[in-house]
């Protein structure tokens, strides 16, 4: 039962670190619930009050930076609210419409469509893209680092 457990942790640490960088798999709640799969196969022992405390605040920090990190990079660079929905949008299907390439051009051109749409002019909606996809980047650096951190303190934890 040991060894299926370990094996689960492993699984869904690799699918919260894969959700780093792919919006579409749960990041953070993968790493959440690796921590329940330890209990259930293992042991909740090792976890006490300020363990789940300082996990459940990490998952709420990727959260907010997820949105707000994303939302800067459009904002920074002259972005309108449609700038950041269209970027929103594309970071979600921009990964199924272009497979090999949506993850960077779903968001660029969510939000030159969103910019165009409010009737800016294409250099500031090329700015505002390329300011998404910094927004983007950033974000995913963020999220890199806050969920190797839960994991690490998973693993003093234990």
């Amino acid at each position: 039962m040991e060894i299926a457990g370990w094996i689960i942790v492993i699984l869904l640490f690799a699918v919260g670190l894969a959700g780093a960088i792919f919006p579409i798999l749960p990041g953070a709640l993968a790493i959440y619930a690796a921590f329940f799969a330890y209990g259930f196969f293992i042991s909740f022992q090792p976890f006490g009050f300020w363990f789940w405390t300082i996990q459940t605040l990490i998952v709420v920090v990727l959260f907010i930076a997820d949105y707000a990190v994303s939302a800067w990079g459009v904002k920074k660079y002259g972005g309108s609210r449609a700038s950041v929905i269209g970027s929103t949008i594309g970071i979600i299907i921009g990964p199924f419409v272009i497979p090999a390439f949506g993850l960077i051009l779903g968001p660029l051109l969510g939000a030159i469509i969103g910019e165009l749409l409010v009737g800016s002019n294409l250099n500031l909606a090329l700015k505002v893209g390329l300011g998404s996809v910094v927004g983007l980047f950033s974000s995913m650096v963020v999220k890199v680092i806050l969920q190797v951190a839960m994991i690490v303190l998973f693993f003093i934890w234990i």
